[in-house]
């Protein structure tokens, strides 16, 4: 296997240079939390191996957040991009035909090249809505179909499948006799109301989830997987085993700890994104440079210029960046034209956003080419 280095990682903030950047709205995260502030302990924790699958308790409170799923149903990983390269190595074999919706996280498309599958786009239109055409999908699939992978919320749109189109890709997926991954990180981000968990539905989808996007926890590296199939979840936890055997004890002790106690932080977190989503939505409706499909669930939208709006956008987001202090998401990190970009609205303080969506504008406005 040989892999590349994707252009979502060599330009992120924490290779930039954190301090380089006044507003920060590259980011698909909420803000990073505080050790100080989470009251963990750690004191008494032996630094010793840890369950493979992850601590009992752990995957039993994981669980507990969805319905139709048990602890036997959850392996913990070192984050959610640990999960998913598991289980495309685990899944697909080189030749084997996998359909990956785009625009996509980087993980998803780079992993199965790298194994030397047969990717196919299901693209999705901005036109509509960024949902999956069903009806497309089902012509693209085929018995040699292995894999049909997705995710809800979407990265980087940040719309929401309903339960309709998930129970949609479940039944494409076993008329084909492939697998459906889910990759579900941003369900906890936003209060509004989301389709069941995919791995609750039904043994053939597999869900991923993790601590980083929705609670500020990237620094522990605490991701999980969850499936109701007993022999796959075994091959996973080989797979595992022979990466990294387990998890850290101190990450999995501050994943445990935060979880039993994150209706204390979960609101505060939710009312940060929803003052920032308001921000967004209150520029949107007042400037005329972008259009967007309205973000529904996660922390990230996907608006791109206007057909009308004539910017160099390699001059755009040299600007932006250098000048303006101000980073965002080029539409080449998911592999798209640059006229899109994704704006990150749960990291940023209300006043980086308030000035980094301005600076866009002056950004643009020099970069223009009419």
């Amino acid at each position: 296997m040989k892999f590349r280095r994707m252009p979502i990682e060599k330009e992120s903030p924490e290779e930039f240079g954190y301090g380089n950047i006044e507003c920060n709205l590259s980011e698909s995260s909420v803000r990073d939390a505080v050790f100080g502030d989470l009251e963990i302990r750690l004191q008494d924790l032996g630094l010793a191996y840890v369950e493979h699958r992850g601590d009992r308790r752990l995957r039993e409170v994981i669980a507990s957040q969805y319905s139709g799923v048990s602890a036997d149903d959850v392996l913990v990983t070192p984050g959610a991009a640990a999960a998913l390269f598991m289980l495309h190595v685990v899944l697909l074999d080189k030749g084997d035909h996998v359909v990956v919706e785009h625009p996509n996280y980087g993980t998803n498309l780079e992993t199965p090249r790298a194994i030397g599958a047969e990717l196919e786009a299901l693209p999705l239109a901005f036109e509509d809505g960024f949902q999956p055409d069903l009806d497309r999908l089902r012509a693209m699939v085929s018995a040699r179909t292995k894999l049909i992978s997705v995710t809800n919320p979407h990265n980087p749109t940040g719309v929401l499948k309903p339960e309709t189109v998930v129970r949609g890709l479940l039944e494409i997926a076993s008329g084909c006799g492939a697998r459906l991954l889910v990759d579900e990180t941003y369900r906890d981000v936003s209060a509004v109301a989301k389709p069941p968990l995919a791995a609750g539905l039904d043994p053939r989808a597999i869900s991923v989830s993790s601590m980083s996007k929705a609670y500020g926890l990237p620094g522990i590296r605490i991701g999980w997987i969850v499936s109701r199939d007993a022999a796959l979840m075994e091959d996973l936890l080989a797979a595992k085993e022979q990466i990294v055997i387990c998890n850290s004890a101190v990450d999995e002790t501050i994943a445990l700890q935060f979880l039993l106690t994150r209706d204390r932080f979960l609101p505060r977190i939710r009312e940060h994104v929803a003052r920032n989503a308001a921000v967004l939505r209150e520029w949107q409706a007042g400037q005329t440079l972008v259009e967007w499909v309205p973000p529904q669930a996660a922390v990230v939208a996907f608006p791109r210029f206007r057909s009308e709006v004539r910017v160099d956008t390699v001059v755009f987001y040299d600007l932006l960046l250098k000048e303006y202090r101000t980073a965002v998401g080029p539409g080449h990190w998911f592999e798209m034209d640059d006229r899109y970009l994704r704006l990150g609205y749960g990291y940023p303080d209300e006043k980086a956003m308030r000035d980094g969506l301005y600076r866009i504008e002056e950004a643009a406005a020099r970069a223009r080419r009419d």
